[in-house]
């Protein structure tokens, strides 16, 4: 099974050009071109990572998004993608895991999201070991039992995406 990607940036070019990218690298990825269709996919399917522009139809937009997976049941990685400089205050406990940078070559880009991947399953191991009082497993977790099988992706040669 792959892991499963929702992809959400109101620039179709950017949109398209890493959901190209990332299907290459062995991701099932969705796209949404606003937050409110992503605040509805997130509603409606199950993803192991949100990753989200910041400015959309709104400056707010990406924050949007980035609550509606917080609050998601399944427990998704979230990742701001953004041009911009991002203030760190406001967002309480729904700050978004990682913030990659738009225009970053592919490969460095690959590289962060296997590490959030990584991170992000550690941390619900963790949450679901407090939870349940024992001691955390080493290996991968994830917001299903499914996740902890997913093969790890192949890594494409190196390329520059220019948002």
């Amino acid at each position: 099974m792959k892991r499963r990607i929702l992809l959400v940036d109101d620039e179709v070019t950017v949109l398209l050009t890493l959901k190209a990218v990332l299907e290459i690298s062995g991701f099932d990825v969705h796209t949404a071109a606003s937050a409110r269709e992503a605040r509805s996919k997130i509603r409606l399917n199950e993803y192991h990572m949100v990753i989200t522009d910041m400015r959309m139809e709104n400056d707010a937009a990406g924050a949007e998004v980035v609550r509606a997976a917080r609050t998601a049941s399944y427990h998704p990685a979230v990742a701001l993608l953004t041009a911009f400089p991002v203030d760190d205050e406001g967002w309480d406990d729904g700050a978004p895991d990682k913030v990659l940078v738009k225009a970053t070559q592919t490969k460095v880009l690959l590289q962060q999201i296997d590490r959030l991947f990584e991170q992000h399953a550690a941390k619900l191991s963790r949450l679901a070991a407090q939870a349940s009082g024992s001691k955390p497993e080493t290996k991968d977790a994830g917001p299903s039992a499914a996740m902890a099988a997913v093969p790890r992706r192949r890594t494409p040669p190196a390329a520059k995406i220019d948002a």
